[in-house]
């Protein structure tokens, strides 16, 4: 091996003398600006040593103590919060599906058909049909399931069509901007025919 293949300086040992050059006049400039100062003889005492360090530790052990405490205490408000939110949504939800039968439904669908709601009877006939599908045990009814979700489940019934119909109007009411009349109550009312038939 030659002498030339050999690096002679590199970056890293180039800001390693740089580093050690500042630190060099950093010391020699404050050594000049420190007076001489004497310090009482008690200040080498190794009880006070032993003091000082007993003082740190338990200074740092408070403050682990007291960060640990206030990390412990945000985690509990969002784990909280997010439980009671979660239990909310979930138990109205399997309330809801669990405590009303399809005719149950369908005769909601009616009584706010006649009032003149016909965005929360198109909904109720929503409903009812994801009850006959639970019930049936064709699509288990899960809370967290969406519109679109719903739509790829159906695409295994022999007739999906009707499904469709219904799950498509009640995405429109109730995410699109979709106004509810007795029309496109009728069109929920037609499908839910078709299914039943």
């Amino acid at each position: 091996m030659s002498e030339s293949s050999f690096e002679k300086t590199n970056l890293g040992w180039q800001l390693g003398q740089s580093q050690q050059r500042l630190q060099e006049w950093w010391e020699l400039k404050t050594a000049q600006n420190i007076p001489n100062v004497k310090l009482p003889s008690w200040f080498d005492s190794p009880i006070l040593g032993a003091i000082a360090k007993a003082a740190f530790w338990l200074i740092l052990a408070l403050l682990a103590v007291w960060t640990s405490w206030q990390i412990w205490q945000l985690l509990r408000f969002y784990i909280h919060n997010f439980k009671k939110r979660n239990q909310t949504t979930d138990g109205i939800a399997k309330k809801i599906i669990k405590d009303l039968s399809v005719p149950e439904w369908l005769l909601r669908s009616q009584k706010l058909q006649k009032q003149g709601k016909y965005r929360q009877a198109c909904r109720c006939l929503y409903m009812a049909v994801l009850q006959r599908l639970n019930d049936a045990g064709t699509v288990v009814y899960q809370p967290s399931r969406t519109d679109g979700e719903y739509l790829q489940l159906i695409q295994q019934l022999p007739q999906p069509v009707p499904y469709e119909t219904l799950i498509r109007i009640h995405e429109q009411l109730y995410f699109g901007n979709t106004e509810a009349d007795a029309s496109i109550f009728e069109q929920c009312q037609q499908a839910y025919q078709q299914i039943k038939d």
